[in-house]
């Protein structure tokens, strides 16, 4: 198994789904201008699932980002994770969090990442995936994406943002943030949050939420939790930033969004 170095030492608390029952692996996404590492997990034998976009924290898509799709997978539904800035670097590399954000992360467009995911759903729907039944849910830097696309793709019926900037973005090539796109949203949202997180402050929470209850359909059926003891990457058990219960009770709450509006 092969976590961000950036991310420091492995936790005891890391989870390892198994694979049984489940089909899976590295693949190649066809992407606009040639391919880009992917990793997929879907349950075996069947067909014309519900797609779940999931979007890598800034870390990439390593051992944890696979592992929540062998998560989804199991609870009945097409997973794909896209390396959405492979073109940029590679975070593996990085051993300093600051430093990876300033090389890599801060020069990823979201237009990239939009055609990215576009890619993925294509490329899920030939392959067992209902591209009708679109949902994406993200993490740190995939949470403020997860967001975004839900404001980009009119298939999304359905978006959970873990702890994603609402107000900033990561760097100079972001021109719209989260507050920009309530009128937007095609699925609701919801918002999984720590109150502990200072990158993230609760002031912003707040106006999101008065956002949203003056957004259109998918705005106003948008939720927020945000849970008194957590901090940025709760659900991260691979971090020392791991808080069980929260990560277990946002989990729960994720797939009952999943099945409310798929």
């Amino acid at each position: 198994m092969s976590f961000s170095a950036a991310a420091g030492n492995v936790a005891p608390t890391v989870i390892h789904t198994d694979t049984q029952g489940l089909v899976h692996g590295d693949f190649k996404l066809p992407v606009a201008d040639g391919s880009i590492a992917a990793y997929y997990a879907a349950p075996e034998g069947r067909r014309d699932l519900p797609i779940v976009l999931v979007v890598q924290e800034i870390f990439g898509v390593h051992e944890h980002i696979k592992d929540i799709c062998r998560r989804v997978a199991k609870a009945g539904y097409l997973a794909v994770a896209a390396n959405l800035y492979e073109r940029q670097g590679d975070a593996s590399v990085y051993t300093d969090i600051p430093k990876l954000i300033a090389e890599l992360v801060s020069k990823v467009p979201d237009e990239q990442v939009f055609a990215d995911l576009d890619a993925s759903v294509a490329w899920a729907a030939q392959n067992g995936g209902d591209a009708r039944r679109v949902a994406v849910t993200g993490f740190c830097w995939g949470g403020r994406l997860t967001w975004m696309y839900a404001a980009h793709n009119p298939d999304v019926r359905a978006a959970v943002a873990w702890y994603g900037k609402l107000s900033t973005g990561h760097g100079p090539l972001i021109k719209r943030v989260a507050f920009d796109v309530v009128n937007e949203l095609h699925g609701p949202v919801l918002g999984l949050y720590g109150a502990q997180d200072a990158s993230i402050p609760l002031a912003d929470i707040d106006t999101m939420k008065t956002k949203l209850a003056n957004g259109n359909a998918a705005a106003k059926q948008s939720e927020f939790v945000v849970y008194p003891d957590a901090d940025h990457a709760f659900m991260a058990d691979y971090r020392a930033s791991y808080k069980p219960e929260a990560a277990k009770d946002g989990w729960k709450r994720m797939l009952e969004w999943f099945q409310r509006y798929l």
